[in-house]
């Protein structure tokens, strides 16, 4: 988008003239600010299965700081991995205070990405950053414009080009410039994907104005379809243990203003050939603490409870903001395994 765009250059020229864009943006300070209602000027904690537990807004020095498109944890829930979709990697960790809330990052630092010829990029055209998968030994990351994923070795990743490039199964003629994969995601290997590696566009359509998807691999290896509801847009996912799939996705124009929801896709309705749809877990427009809403993330935590993860691109406008935001699922079917 052309306002986005100026923002980054604006950012971009602020930078270099203070001299604060090394190659390699190591110990970057990020300022945090605890969020404790999601609802602006209500208590209210509990909405349907979910239940807010807190959440920051941040702020930095660092001009890269900001632009963040998808988050993954750890298995230790506290180091996380981020890209942002100006062709950087953010990796840190949470930090929490003596109630368990999130009260800031720590550790935090940025460097280039590299694409499979070993070159960065500033700007969006080859590094267009958008979903985020810890697969292993590798790590995965979908981009738009030039559309594709690409395979990171983990570890390594911050210092090393891509290693591969995977086949996405859908031609590039459905996907438009700034509307392309925003969610790559891996099944559990209990479930029927048996650890597939599944992708999402953010507003490619098939011929029915559905959402075009697909598993890359596995028993189910083919593209599938999610129902496309209102103005709203995919822009990441994660599956929960026993292999439903939730999709983060956000709304913003001049008629229905700012906005995001959560839903559940049963991942026994996953595969080739199908149109998906799922229940609507949480909604939030102006009276809540939302922005442009883009990353997802779930882990289990200490007492076997599912936690989601939300994080917002903040474009490097002064007119937005990076948050984080945390929610407990609270019922017990997400942490059964699939039959």
């Amino acid at each position: 988008m052309a306002g986005k765009r100026l923002c980054r250059a604006v950012s971009i020229a602020l930078c270099i003239a203070a001299g604060a864009c090394p190659a390699s943006a190591r110990d970057v300070p990020v300022i945090s600010r605890q969020i404790s209602d999601f609802r602006i000027g209500s208590s209210q904690t509990n909405f349907g299965s979910l239940e807010f537990l807190g959440g920051l807004e941040m702020v930095s020095s660092r001009a890269l700081f900001g632009s963040l498109s998808a988050i993954r944890f750890r298995p230790d829930q506290k180091h996380f991995v981020v890209v942002l979709d100006t062709g950087q990697w953010l990796t840190g960790s949470i930090e929490r205070d003596a109630k368990g809330r999130l009260s800031g990052l720590s550790n935090v630092e940025i460097t280039p990405m590299k694409n499979i010829a070993g070159r960065s990029f500033e700007g969006k055209g080859h590094m267009d950053a958008e979903g985020l998968e810890l697969d292993g030994d590798r790590i995965l990351v979908s981009f738009e414009q030039d559309h594709r994923v690409d395979v990171y070795p983990d570890p390594g990743f911050a210092d090393s080009g891509a290693i591969a490039t995977l086949p996405i199964l859908i031609p590039r003629k459905m996907l438009s410039d700034n509307r392309g994969i925003e969610t790559i995601t891996v099944a559990p290997a209990s479930s029927p994907l048996k650890g597939g590696v599944v992708i999402v566009s953010e507003r490619g359509l098939d011929s029915d104005g559905n959402r075009v998807a697909a598993i890359l691999n596995g028993p189910l290896k083919g593209r599938f379809s999610v129902a496309r509801d209102g103005s709203f847009d995919i822009t990441d996912g994660a599956f929960l243990p026993n292999g439903d799939l939730l999709l983060l996705e956000r709304r913003f124009n001049m008629a229905e203003g700012i906005g995001m929801r959560i839903r559940r896709i049963k991942g026994g309705d996953i595969r080739p050939g199908a149109v998906v749809d799922g229940e609507l877990l949480l909604e939030g427009n102006f009276n809540s603490q939302i922005d442009n809403m883009e990353g997802l993330d779930t882990f289990q935590a200490a007492d076997g409870t599912t936690h989601i993860i939300l994080v917002s691109d903040d474009n490097h406008s002064i007119l937005q903001r990076n948050l984080m935001l945390e929610f407990r699922l609270t019922e017990q079917t997400a942490h059964k395994a699939s039959d």
